[in-house]
């Protein structure tokens, strides 16, 4: 349904990316060269210069990088070391002080009870006193390090005097709400600067906390002395930041076009001085724009292989690439289109240019950096294109125009224009024309002026193009780059579809299953934000493997037939239900169906447990294990599977109800969520626990609607008779 692209890249291997990075470089650098002329500076020293002198290359101006330099070293902030075992540290003496307090406690009472035992009369035994359970703990404090020695000092012998007076279990819940709060407070870079801030913010939690006033009192000291300071001051990582700063700073320079002397002001001294430092006192040739294009290309090659090997997929790899090559290649030849059809009287012909839709596309398929990227780089190959414009503030317009107008598409959602019509509307066109305005006062151009109104409506046009381009083109590119475009779901969604008619005259009760839990999926899922349409195809086929042994599923047998798995083992039916989603996968992959559909059908079950054919093996054989009748998984992992999760068991269990109220529905959504989430089944899904209360009402809604039971209307007779006999009393 779609290029094979990954078996394209498998096979090219990594040899692919060095060289569609050379061969776009060549291709770049050859229709900029065309557009690039040298040109030379003539002027006489002394008297008034008769055209504008601009600066014909790049060169240092070295005071100024001084300056930067220092201004930099001064900017960079105290560095701290954040020590991530402090927190441990703190748990562990928690921890030990509990241990050592449970053991005060059993030794006393081994004791206590061989006193017992051996004496003859019993009442002069008495129980341990807390006054000699404290001696015991202290004797234990003096095995342990002085470091540690310390902390339990800390604590008043009333501290020790009220924990000896608690129960195991009170201990229990005083030691793991104050790790509790210690982890949490401990987790965060504590500073001497806010050590008592956030100290006090641990000491109010315990507030909130289920403890009568003798246990909070106990939390609030244990807490109080367990936080401590975890980030100081590293004067080290400072001054190495401070190197750091001072290598990062670029060299302040003389950038080619700017302008030295203009046109008709007297040559000074300081002026000079720049024409000297750029040699622009001799008539040689000038090749600052070609080695300016070159080091432009350079920077994008070094950009481009940051960002391809930030991914560690070969096929994201080689994919990103050939998808900006391709945008990089496109826009640098439509610009050039433009620059060959331009007079010197329409200068503002170049804002024409589309300089939205590539970043878009990228944006959308690939990344927001890609686009950023495409975007920076399509205003910085217009300076070549245009170069016969260098110097001229229409060059500056149409590079800043393009910049950010490709920078302000990405500000869209990554998800199909059509979808967005009036965000794409906005950002694609209204803003463009409220920038250019921006720059047309820059000019100081009049409002109503020939140019500014030539202008406007040139960057109107550019940006609607752009919209057309993206609501047109989109389906077609998401096509050629992913198995899940919309021309492919379509087609996938048609009942004619070959796997749907056979699941339609096979499993009817399936198919009708398939239905009900897309619906219900779907919705869900378009409540949560996510991909709707993608959800419902991936449900039409989820149960795909059921066709196999269509007879062995419940939904599928006729009325009143006797269920096939009354015949057999309970492994044996595990086996068959187990295979629906095994079978099914093998089924979908040979359909070449997208991977998002094959990860339904394989994790639409997750791990969970089957449990009706558990107990009966259980009653057979009490070794049986939970997991051998646990589906194979893995688990859902994205929010959409996550929905199918939750759907596809609440629509068989509450078609299978006796009368299905809506209570009843509700209740039972309810607890199956709260089992999925219990048994781990939506720790990787992504799903939050707002959204799965949206997801939950979605559903209950859903069912509610579909299985909810008649209500009758026995007054429905009368209440006709009474308003036939209205109108006659009326004489309707």
């Amino acid at each position: 349904m779609t290029f094979d692209l990954r078996n394209i890249f498998q096979k090219l291997g990594k040899r692919y990316i060095p060289i569609v990075i050379l061969v776009m470089s060549l291709i770049l650098f050859g229709f900029m060269f065309g557009s690039v002329r040298q040109k030379q500076a003539d002027f006489k020293v002394g008297k008034l210069a008769e055209e504008t002198i601009r600066a014909n290359k790049t060169i240092e101006n070295k005071k100024e990088t001084e300056e930067k330099q220092r201004l930099a070293v001064e900017s960079v902030s105290p560095e701290y070391t954040y020590d991530a075992n402090k927190e441990k540290n703190q748990l562990d003496l928690v921890d030990k002080l509990f241990t050592m307090v449970d053991e005060v406690n059993s030794e006393t009472a081994k004791k206590y009870q061989a006193d017992l035992d051996k004496a003859k009369d019993k009442k002069s035994v008495f129980e341990p006193k807390v006054e000699e359970k404290i001696p015991l703990l202290k004797s234990k404090f003096e095995k342990l390090s002085p470091e540690n020695l310390v902390f339990y000092q800390s604590f008043p012998d009333n501290f020790y005097e009220q924990i000896f007076l608690l129960s195991s279990s009170e201990l229990l819940k005083i030691k793991t709400e104050s790790s509790n709060i210690i982890q949490q407070t401990m987790g965060q870079k504590i500073r001497n600067s806010n050590l008592q801030i956030e100290k006090q913010k641990a000491v109010e939690k315990v507030q909130f906390l289920n403890f009568n006033n003798v246990e909070q009192q106990i939390v609030e000291r244990i807490v109080e002395r367990s936080i401590i300071v975890n980030e100081v001051a590293n004067d080290k990582a400072t001054d190495k930041m401070k190197e750091i700063a001072l290598s990062a700073v670029q060299p302040a320079m003389i950038y080619q076009g700017e302008i030295i002397v203009r046109e008709g002001e007297q040559i000074d001294s300081k002026a000079m001085e720049k024409i000297n430092l750029l040699g622009l006192n001799n008539q040689s040739t000038s090749v600052s724009p070609i080695l300016a294009m070159i080091i432009a290309l350079l920077l994008q090659i070094i950009l481009v292989v940051y960002f391809v090997f930030k991914d560690k997929d070969l096929y994201n790899q080689s994919m990103n690439l050939t998808f900006y090559f391709v945008a990089i290649i496109f826009a640098v030849l439509l610009m050039k289109m433009i620059y060959l059809f331009q007079k010197d009287t329409t200068n503002a012909f170049g804002l024409l240019f589309p300089a939205a839709f590539g970043p878009l596309m990228l944006h959308l398929f690939v990344g927001k950096r890609w686009g950023i990227l495409l975007s920076m780089f399509q205003g910085i190959f217009a300076t070549f294109i245009f170069y016969d414009m260098a110097g001229t503030t229409s060059l500056l317009v149409i590079s800043l125009f393009y910049i950010f107008t490709g920078c302000i598409a990405t500000f869209l959602q990554r998800k199909r224009i059509s979808e967005q019509l009036t965000q794409a509307s906005f950002l694609l066109i209204l803003i463009p024309v409220l920038f250019i305005n921006v720059l047309i006062a820059y000019q100081g151009m009049g409002l109503f002026d020939s140019r500014t109104l030539t202008n406007i409506f040139v960057a109107f046009v550019s940006g609607l193009f752009s919209f057309i381009l993206s609501i047109g083109l989109h389906p077609y590119i998401e096509l050629m780059v992913t198995d899940d475009s919309v021309i492919v779901l379509n087609e996938l969604s048609n009942p004619n579809h070959p796997l749907l008619k056979q699941l339609l005259e096979e499993a009817p009760g399936t198919y009708h299953h398939s239905m009900m839990v897309a619906s219900l999926s779907a919705n869900a899922v378009a409540e949560i934000g996510g991909r709707s349409l993608l959800t419902r195809v991936a449900c039409y086929y989820h149960d795909i493997g059921k066709l196999k042994h269509a007879n062995f599923f419940v939904e599928n047998l006729p009325a009143g037939a006797e269920n096939p798995h009354n015949f057999l083992l309970p492994s044996d039916s595990k086996e068959i239900i187990f295979g629906h989603v095994t079978d099914g996968v093998k089924v979908l992959e040979e359909a070449e169906m997208p991977q998002f559909i094959i990860d339904v059908c394989r994790q639409h079950h997750g791990t969970t447990l089957m449990k009706y054919f558990y107990i009966k093996e259980k009653e057979r054989n009490n070794d049986t294990s939970e997991a051998s009748f646990r589906y194979p998984g893995p688990i859902p992992q994205c929010r959409e599977i996550g929905v199918i999760n939750i759907a596809d068991s609440a629509e068989a269990a509450v078609r299978a109800m006796d009368n299905p109220t809506n209570e009843k529905i509700k209740d039972f959504v309810h607890q199956l969520i709260q089992g999925r989430i219990d048994d781990g089944q939506l720790l990787d899904s992504g799903l939050t626990l707002k959204e799965l209360k949206i997801i939950e009402q979605s559903i209950v809604t859903g069912l509610s609607s579909t299985f909810h039971s008649r209500i009758k209307y026995p007054k429905m007779k009368s209440e006709a008779e009474q308003m036939k006999q209205e109108q006659e009393e009326r004489g309707d």
